[in-house]
């Protein structure tokens, strides 16, 4: 198993406190992103994580960060959500 399918399955605890270490986010930032791809219709949890995962890996790697900390203004995290589900 490598280290990015052992993130996917740590308790939910363990992978929210992950992504908000790992990408600068804070608590809502993360429910807000799981609660989109859930709307949205990814139901399985592990699905649903490698998307969260592979979003804000995306969101970095498109240079949009600031000191690798991923920042949302007003109304931009959903456009960027919307803009990532687009391109994947």
């Amino acid at each position: 198993m490598d280290k990015y399918t052992e993130f996917i399955h740590l308790p939910d605890l363990l992978f929210n406190q992950l992504c908000i270490k790992q990408f600068g986010i804070n608590r809502g930032v993360y429910n807000t992103i799981d609660e989109w791809f859930f709307e949205n219709g990814i139901k399985n949890i592990l699905e649903r994580r490698q998307r969260i995962f592979h979003f804000l890996v995306w969101y970095i790697q498109s240079g949009l960060a600031t000191n690798g900390n991923i920042k949302f203004g007003h109304g931009n995290l959903s456009k960027k959500l919307r803009e990532y589900s687009e391109c994947n």
